[in-house]
């Protein structure tokens, strides 16, 4: 299913009532069908706004959603209704009943649209099965984890076969261990399943191991898209590589992004090195060919969905650190001031 978005614009009224606030200004966008596409921002950015746009929970003041090439964004409430049965929804706080089992959970959205009980008890059984909770159909929803929780709300997303699923900031309340389980449970259905599949988090880690492409919201404007691979390779905007210079330099999350800081100082610059030139000696031919030095700071490879990419925090000292730096760009090197 893809969806393209055309100059959408979303206004609501401020805390005091007295203004306008645009949380999305004018957003044109296309979504790839069966792929896992980001949308990333910081808080109050407009992302999970444009992600109600998008799913229908609400209409655009202007512009127009098209899924699969149908204009939805002007349908009548009843045709609405239907349409919006073939949307799956995950979100970060689970929304599940705890009055209810978790099978009940499951069921409770095809007993809304008047399913069969025989079928709504084998479809139960078999999202029960692609979640790996089978044994935890009666369980009360109290007695589970947070990562179970979030499988059986997956799985309840997924009760009426969607054709599309919006995950808005899933993962946000787990931990790193059950964030991973997560995201490869969400990779493996969306491979099963062919859905399209619309991730929105502030959490480049998650864009980084799910995401095929992925759009970067600011201030309700969208900055940047691209394949996750060309965004990590060569960020444009600012706010893209202050996403990734987190990921890049901050030894608390060495584990979760492969990039090993043993030097707490300097490190003025950030390579990034495309597959082709992970295994070349590029520092070492640069110190041969011009007069300079360098220190790395940190390094290690960034696995992302669409290939890897090698990071470096490096030092340069010396009478041609320009030209170094020129010739390392020449063999398709991304060089940036490291956190810039």
């Amino acid at each position: 299913m893809q969806i393209q978005l055309n100059n959408l614009v979303k206004e609501y009224t401020s805390a005091d009532g007295h203004s306008k606030v645009r949380a999305v200004d004018g957003i044109s966008l296309t979504i790839p069908s069966n792929q896992i596409f980001g949308i990333i921002g910081k808080s109050g950015a407009g992302k999970s706004s444009l992600v109600r746009l998008i799913s229908m929970m609400e209409r655009p003041d202007s512009g127009a959603v098209f899924y699969d090439g149908k204009r939805i964004d002007n349908l009548e409430e009843s045709e609405l209704v239907m349409r919006r049965r073939r949307i799956g929804m995950i979100f970060q706080n689970f929304n599940l009943l705890s009055s209810r089992s978790a099978g009940q959970n499951i069921a409770y959205p095809m007993e809304i649209c008047g399913l069969p009980k025989d079928e709504i008890n084998r479809r139960v059984d078999e999202l029960l099965e692609i979640v790996e909770l089978k044994d935890r159909k009666n369980a009360r929803i109290s007695t589970l984890s947070g990562g179970q929780k979030q499988r059986i709300a997956i799985a309840r997303a997924l009760a009426n076969k969607p054709d599309i699923l919006f995950c808005d900031e899933a993962t946000s309340a787990l931990d790193p261990q059950t964030t991973t389980s997560i995201l490869n449970l969400i990779r493996k259905i969306q491979t099963q399943m062919n859905l399209t599949v619309v991730m929105i988090t502030h959490q480049m880690e998650v864009v980084r191991d799910a995401c095929n492409q992925v759009a970067v919201i600011n201030d309700g404007h969208l900055v940047e898209v691209g394949s996750v691979k060309d965004i990590f390779l060569n960020p444009k905007n600012e706010v893209t590589k202050d996403f990734i210079s987190h990921i890049a330099t901050d030894h608390k999350s060495a584990s979760d992004s492969n990039i090993v800081r043993w030097s707490s100082e300097g490190g003025e610059y950030e390579l990034s090195f495309p597959t082709e030139q992970q295994g070349a000696p590029v520092l070492s031919n640069i110190a041969k060919k011009f007069d300079v030095e360098f220190n790395i700071r940190a390094a290690g490879v960034q696995h992302l969905t669409g290939g890897d990419v090698g990071k470096m925090i490096v030092d340069f000292s010396g009478f041609e650190v320009a030209k170094a730096l020129e010739y390392l760009k020449k063999q398709n090197i991304i060089v940036e001031k490291a956190g810039k």
